[in-house]
């Protein structure tokens, strides 16, 4: 159970120094991603989501 608490800070953290260090392209990004239709949402999502877990499996292997 710490992992995870541990993976949820370091997304937490990760999260903040996007939006502290370029803040102007997480509202583009934010501004895209409205514009987008919720099929193409879940496309990016489930790729996102395919690679982290694809990803966290090589490097715990």
């Amino acid at each position: 159970m710490p992992e995870l608490w541990s993976a949820l800070c370091l997304v937490a953290i990760l999260e903040g120094l996007v939006l502290f260090a370029i803040p102007a392209g997480w509202k583009r990004a934010v501004v895209q991603l409205l514009q987008m239709s919720d099929g193409q949402v879940r496309a990016v999502g489930g790729f996102i989501l395919i690679f982290g877990l694809t990803f966290l499996w090589v490097l715990k292997r």
